[in-house]
C-alpha cells in the first residue's frame, strides 16, 4: 500500500485497528456499525438516487455529493443486521467525508486489505468494502465539477 496517498482520516482509523490484538478488532468493526451517519434527507427512503453495492450480499447503497470546492461527503445505507457491512461503510464514510476529491481517487484500492481484518472476516466481506470503494472513487470522478 502507497503510505503517502493515504489521508490522515483513513491512516487513523486503520491504525486504530492495528494497534488492537486481533480478536478485539472485530469489536472495533462493531462499534463503528453503531457510528454509521444517517444519509441526508433527500435520499432518506430514495434508494433509487443511490447505488447498490453488489459485492455486499446485504442491501447496501451508496451516494457521494462533490460540492463546487471538490469536497466529498460519502453517505451509506445498510441494515442493523448486516453489522460488519455496516462497519466497513462506517468507515469509509467516517474516513472519506470532507476530502477533496483528488483525496479520494488516491486512496490505494488495498485500503479494506490494510485495517487487519483479513483473518477476522470473510473474503467476500473485504470484496464488498473494496466494491464500496470503488464506486465512491467512480462517483466521485462522475460528480466532480468540470475543470
Amino acid at each position: 500500500m502507497t503510505e503517502t496517498a493515504l489521508p490522515e482520516s483513513l491512516a487513523e482509523i486503520r491504525d486504530e485497528f492495528l494497534e488492537l490484538p486481533e480478536p478485539d478488532r472485530l469489536q472495533l468493526l462493531l462499534e463503528f456499525s453503531e457510528e454509521l451517519p444517517a444519509v441526508p434527507p433527500e435520499y432518506e427512503g430514495r434508494p433509487e438516487l443511490c447505488e447498490r453495492v453488489v459485492e455486499c450480499q446485504s442491501p447496501v447503497y451508496i451516494v457521494v455529493d462533490v460540492d463546487a470546492d471538490e469536497r466529498v461527503a460519502m453517505h451509506a445505507t445498510a441494515p442493523r443486521e448486516a453489522p460488519t457491512t455496516r462497519g466497513f461503510a462506517s468507515i469509509l464514510a467516517h474516513g472519506l467525508t470532507g476530502l477533496t476529491a483528488d483525496e479520494v481517487l488516491a486512496v490505494p484500492d488495498d485500503y479494506p486489505q490494510s485495517i487487519g481484518l483479513t483473518r477476522a472476516v470473510s473474503p467476500l466481506r473485504i470484496s464488498g468494502m473494496t466494491g464500496m470503494l470503488w464506486r465512491v472513487k467512480r462517483q466521485v470522478r462522475q460528480k466532480r465539477p468540470v475543470r
